[in-house]
Formats: C-alpha cells, sequence, structure tokens
C-alpha cells in the first residue's frame, strides 16, 4: 500500500472517529449508532467497519482518541509551569476548562457510568485502565508537590489524588444540573480550602 492511500486511510478514520466523538457526546458509547455514523460521515456501514472492524473496536478507539486529547488539553499545557502545587493547580485551571467546554456531555466520564456496574469486558477493562492512569497522574503531580516543599511531607498523596478527582467528578456533576458557573464557584472554594489544609 503506498503511502498516499495509508494518508487517505488514516484521514478517514480520522473523520470517523471525529464524527463518533461528536454522536457518543450525546448518546454515550453505547448509543453509538454505526448507521447513523456512517450516514453522518457519508460512507456505507460496511465502509466503516473496514476502517475499525467491529463496533466494539470503533468505541475503543474513540475512547482512546478523547483520552489522547484529555491528556494533551489538561495535562501537557500544565507541564510548563514549575513542579510543585503551581503545575498541580495548572493541571486543574486546564480540567476546570475542559468541563466548561464539555458541559453537554464528556464521552470519558459518560463511558465511566456506562460500563462501571459490569463485572468484565474489554470497555470496563479500558476505562479503568485509563481512569486509573489519570488518577496516578493526579498522585505523581500531588508527590513532587511534596518533594519540592508546598505541601506537608506528611501528605498522603493517593488521598489527596482521590480528593482531586472527586471534586472535579462534583463539577462535571453540577455543571450539567445546574449550570458551570455556579458549579466552578463552589468547586473552586473547595480547592482552596483543600490544598490550605494540606499546605507546608
Amino acid at each position: 500500500m503506498n503511502a498516499d492511500l495509508l494518508s487517505k486511510g488514516a484521514a478517514t478514520r480520522e473523520l470517523i472517529l471525529d464524527h463518533a466523538y461528536a454522536l457518543a457526546r450525546h448518546d454515550g458509547l453505547e448509543g453509538l449508532s454505526i448507521g447513523a455514523l456512517a450516514l453522518g460521515v457519508g460512507m456505507s456501514k460496511s465502509g466503516v467497519f473496514a476502517h475499525f472492524g467491529s463496533r466494539e473496536e470503533l468505541q475503543l478507539a474513540l475512547l482512546d482518541a478523547v483520552s489522547r486529547r484529555f491528556v494533551a488539553f489538561v495535562k501537557t499545557p500544565a507541564l510548563k509551569q514549575p513542579r510543585g502545587l503551581p503545575r498541580l493547580r495548572a493541571m486543574i485551571d486546564h480540567w476546570f476548562e475542559w468541563s466548561r467546554i464539555h458541559q453537554s456531555g464528556c464521552v470519558l466520564l459518560s463511558a465511566t457510568v456506562e460500563y462501571d456496574g459490569r463485572e468484565d469486558g474489554i470497555l470496563r477493562e479500558r476505562v479503568l485502565q485509563q481512569q486509573s492512569a489519570w488518577r496516578e497522574e493526579i498522585k505523581r503531580a500531588v508527590g513532587l508537590a511534596v518533594q519540592v516543599g508546598d505541601l506537608r511531607t506528611d501528605t498522603d498523596a493517593a488521598q489527596l489524588a482521590f480528593e482531586v478527582y472527586a471534586l472535579m467528578l462534583g463539577l462535571h456533576h453540577d455543571a450539567g444540573l445546574f449550570g458551570f458557573d455556579e458549579a466552578s464557584h463552589r468547586t473552586q472554594a473547595a480547592f482552596d480550602r483543600l490544598f490550605a489544609s494540606y499546605r507546608a
């Protein structure tokens, strides 16, 4: 296969994923319809399957694509900040902005709700891997804040990472129900108290 065909195939795959992303934001991964997706991108169902092989493979590819977008949006810009609380707060600030943009539907959070009660399955495993990896990123940022002296030496990094994660879930939840501005104000106040309780 020549480079032009490979490039065209990759572009088509990205087009399908972009449209799948838009659909999944409203209907979730389980509500993702191959028929609606094919219609939206002007392809046949078999054309979509040619790029992904199955609906499950499409769902997995979408999860991975959105996870990469999230990390690029939230973590990567924060790395420009000094290690410690400035970097951790920058991650949270970018996460706030992600929440604002996605208050009408976040594929990653929707997936946790769709698959958290399932006992097995590759989709549940992928969601668990992604969420666990992100929790570890928060924990690592907390650990750096302890190392540079911004947070107390007895800080339980895993506990604080859980609390950060829980507050952001609360923001996502409340933003959809009560509006982002109100939810953001409440969550920022909660973070101020949280970090004050851990400061060195």
